[in-house]
């Protein structure tokens, strides 16, 4: 399948889908239909932070019509913090849509696990993914203001420096020991904190399992029918 990407949110997640998604297919001998757009994060912000839902769900409608001109199956949008404008943007979209979340919640459900603690934007925690992780408990962080905003700097600034990184290790830490059976990095440019380092407890990182995810689709392994099937309604 053909699949088309609204990226940039932030730079450091975009690049990484993008070679994840290549080294994938060419490891399964398959050719890489893929087609990107890039959204602006800042505007992105600004529309969350105002609760402009409708106006971005405009900005990534046009973005999403740019896709299915380039002969996009399907797309999904790289990042976890702009569905809250989902529900908007899926009623505008030309295209079937996957999101972010779809993937992580079938993966911990799949695990079994029962409880995960959640590292992301402040909005994404405290409406437990906007409402789409159900079929897992989820755990928030006591700080979760402070660690949200820490998380949102380090995206946009597409770094991440050591007080941050204490942070969010600290904060999962807590949450561990609160019952969380695993932390979800469900923020997609977490990586810049957590990549090739041992945080000491088990994190499940949402980028690698939509990546996954998509790359399946991309090579044929699965299909946007057994996605609806496994999900149920409401889902693309």
């Amino acid at each position: 399948m053909h699949v088309g990407l609204i990226t940039g949110l932030g730079p450091a997640a975009t690049v990484v889908y993008y070679q994840r998604l290549n080294q994938i297919a060419a490891d399964r001998g398959c050719r890489l239909e893929l087609t990107m757009v890039e959204a602006n994060i800042r505007e992105v912000l600004a529309n969350n932070l105002a609760g402009r839902a409708q106006e971005q769900a405009e900005i990534f409608a046009a973005l999403l019509h740019r896709l299915r001109a380039a002969g996009a199956d399907f797309a999904s949008i790289t990042a976890i913090g702009p569905l809250f404008c989902w529900e908007e943007t899926r009623a505008l979209s030309p295209l079937p849509l996957l999101s972010a979340v779809t993937p992580l919640d079938l993966y911990c459900a799949g695990k079994g696990y029962s409880q995960v603690g959640l590292l992301g934007t402040a909005r994404a925690m405290r409406t437990k993914l906007f409402g789409q992780m159900t079929r897992t408990g989820v755990l928030l962080p006591e700080n979760l203001e402070p660690v949200g905003k820490a998380y949102q700097d380090m995206a946009v600034g597409g770094r991440c420096d050591e007080a941050t990184r204490k942070l969010l290790f600290d904060a999962g830490r807590k949450m561990m020991e609160q019952g969380a059976e695993a932390v979800a990095l469900a923020g997609t440019d977490l990586l810049l904190a957590f990549d090739g380092r041992d945080p000491g407890f088990p994190v499940i990182d949402a980028l690698e399992v939509h990546v996954a995810m998509l790359a399946d689709l991309a090579t044929g392994r699965i299909s946007l029918a057994d996605i609806r099937q496994e999900t149920g309604a409401g889902i693309f």
